[in-house]
């Protein structure tokens, strides 16, 4: 049996928290498990109303005109926003199959508190159910309704970023892709949180945390099949469901991309950074030493979790000159 291939160890303080993370979120997860985890994650999951409740900040449901129907957004405010807040556009993480508009709420909601941000946060079709391009289509159209409504709320769509976390950050990813290439809308910039880009799932980094930490080579591989099905790993996969497949880069918005270095989307991310950077795209890139995948959302007191979250808001500040 071939052994291991080293790995760099975890941070001691996340470390001692990935016990209580693996009772909602296992190592490696099958097809068979999606359902539990599912409900693991419901089960543990505030709402949009939950995180909110006493906070300076509205919440307003709508929905966007999608290719296959209604898109759900919720559009969240400072109670006392100033008229021309700029707009950070919201793809929820989940891996593909998990996760609603109210998963990253917890930090979303800190920028519109700390920034005076409108954050539109979008509720995507999840596969299997909804197969590629479903996720990325329907995050796109949010997009579009977003922009074409800023004003109602608001805010101003001449500065409006898209960000996501993991499976949301590649489709936030995807999705400035797609408005590059549609002709819009305007993108400021792109806010990548450890985003999952790249379906072959073939990197150093896979091997070295397969059974190890949170979403491994096993995880992986059911979130892109979930998506791509038997597709997953061949040529017949577009770049705006996997990002890191995208030969042209150039003209794309200033993209902030972070990741952990004790995790499978390391190496994958870290390419990106530099093939960003390759194309022209000024591209601000951080890796968090011993973190986990999500590990700030997990464990959002640890001392590398609020230093990620500082580095987001940071890069958010200069971007949009707040």
């Amino acid at each position: 049996m071939t052994a291991p291939p080293p790995r760099p160890p975890f941070d001691a303080e996340l470390e001692a928290a990935l016990g209580e993370v693996h009772r909602v979120v296992p190592p490696g997860i099958t097809p068979d498990m999606v359902e539990q985890v599912r409900r693991a994650r419901d089960e543990s999951s505030p709402s949009l109303g939950e995180i909110v409740a006493g906070r300076p900040i509205d919440v307003s449901e709508h929905v966007a005109p999608g290719p296959d129907g209604d898109v759900p957004v919720s559009v969240v405010r400072p109670r006392d926003q100033v008229r021309g807040a700029p707009v950070v556009y919201w793809c929820h993480g989940g891996g593909m199959f998990m996760g609603d508009r109210a998963t990253g709420g917890e930090q979303f909601c800190d920028w519109v508190e700390q920034l005076g941000v409108v954050v539109v946060s979008v509720e995507y079709r999840l596969a299997p159910e909804h197969p590629d391009p479903a996720p990325v289509e329907d995050c796109y159209a949010g997009l579009v309704w977003t922009a074409g409504h800023a004003a109602e709320f608001g805010a101003d769509a001449s500065s409006l970023v898209v960000g996501g976390a993991s499976a949301g950050g590649g489709l936030a990813a995807g999705v400035a892709l797609l408005a590059r290439d549609r002709g819009g809308p305007a993108i400021a910039g792109q806010l990548l949180v450890y985003p999952m880009l790249d379906d072959r799932n073939d990197t150093a980094s896979v091997a070295q945390f397969e059974g190890v930490g949170v979403w491994d080579r096993v995880s992986n591989e059911t979130g892109w099949g979930a998506l791509l099905g038997e597709r997953r790993g061949t040529a017949d996969v577009s770049s705006y469901a996997a990002p890191a497949r995208a030969q042209d880069l150039t003209g794309l918005p200033p993209a902030y991309v972070d990741v952990a270095s004790t995790e499978t989307f390391r190496d994958e991310d870290v390419a990106y950074a530099t093939a960003l950077w390759n194309a022209g795209v000024q591209a601000e890139l951080h890796v968090w030493p011993g973190g986990f995948h999500g590990f700030d959302g997990f464990v959002p007191g640890a001392d590398l979790s609020r230093r990620a979250r500082a580095a987001r808001v940071a890069w958010l500040t200069r971007l949009l000159g707040l």
